[in-house]
């Protein structure tokens, strides 16, 4: 669907290399599986500014609250894999 299309190309192309890749790679593996609400999320991590996320897909800062999803826990895990 155009929805998951959209976010898609937005995680595979958010500004920042490292972004890119954890988050397009996770994006390319998963879109389809995404729930509404992992899509609602995505959508929001995808408008915060880009050190702040790449510190926390990385597992280099735990994430806000406000962040700490079933989303980031997904991203979290695959990026461990």
């Amino acid at each position: 669907d155009a929805r998951r299309k959209r976010i898609l190309f937005r995680a595979q192309h958010c500004g920042m290399k490292e972004n890119d890749i954890i988050l397009g790679g996770f994006a390319e593996a998963r879109i389809e599986a995404l729930s509404e609400a992992d899509l609602d999320a995505f959508e929001i991590l995808l408008k915060q500014p880009d050190n702040d996320v790449y510190t926390w897909v990385s597992g280099r800062e735990t994430p806000p609250a406000e962040f700490a999803t079933d989303l980031m826990r997904q991203i979290l895990a695959f990026n461990a894999d």
